[in-house]
Formats: structure tokens, sequence, C-alpha cells
């Protein structure tokens, strides 16, 4: 291998990792009276096939850390296709499907435990959505 080619080999392999979903998952630690509202963006859908909530990448996209119990807080999500939330935390696992096939925003809000939550933004037709994703503790 020629010196000039080194850099190749590794600038392929990193873009087939991020390609196949193996793309390490942002993580917010947060607790009552965060600096709201806490904004993210990324790319819903994925590979692997959830059974209820669509399709969604091999790791979440969003891991939360909450180190104090959240009287209140929602996660919004804004986008194109047709999206889903999967929630997994210390309460159980949740989705969240929109009220109607036309709708790109979801919602999941209410009372948060103390623990560690794993977000999937999820596409019911298997596509991949730029999204951008809010958690507030505001309840307007």
């Amino acid at each position: 291998m020629k010196m000039r080619d080194r850099g190749i080999l590794p600038l392929a392999l990193a873009m087939i990792l991020a390609t196949a979903g193996v793309v390490r998952s942002q993580t917010l630690q947060i607790s009552p009276g965060f600096k709201e509202p806490l904004s993210l963006s990324g790319t819903s859908g994925g590979p692997n096939n959830s059974g209820d909530c669509g399709n969604i990448a091999p790791t979440p996209n969003l891991i939360i850390q909450v180190g104090e119990d959240l009287p209140y807080w929602r996660i919004s999500v804004q986008t194109a296709g047709a999206p889903t939330i999967l929630i997994q935390g210390p309460a159980g696992r949740f989705c969240v499907l929109p009220e109607s096939a036309a709708a790109g925003n979801l919602e999941f809000s209410g009372f948060g435990n103390k623990g560690t939550y794993s977000i999937f933004v999820g596409d019911r037709a298997q596509g991949q959505h730029p999204y951008n994703l809010s958690i507030t503790q505001n309840r307007n």
C-alpha cells in the first residue's frame, strides 16, 4: 500500500459503518430545572423491525439519563414520513404513533422516573428522514 493510500481505507470503513447504522447514540444527562428546550436532530428509521413501532436503528438515536424524577417532561419529534417514537425506560417500553397517517409531529409526555431512557425515532414505512427532537418541562 502506498503512503498516500493509507487514509482511504479508514475513511471507507467509517463511511460503511455509518451507513450500516453503527453510529454512537447521543447521550444527555438531565434533572429538574434543566436548561430548555433541549433540541437535537438526526435521521429517523433504520434496518431493524421493532415489531410494533416501525423500523428503527440498531442503537438508540438518543440516551437520556434522568438524575432525579421529573414531575413533568415532554419529548416532541417533528419529521416527515411515517414516524414513531420508541422509548425504553425505567417504567417500561412505550411506542408513540401519530394520530393520523399524515401526521409528522409526535409527543410523549408525563412524569419522568429517575433512570436511563433509550429513544428510537422510527419510521413505519421503512423510510429515513431528518428529524428535530426537543425536550421541555413546559406544559404549554
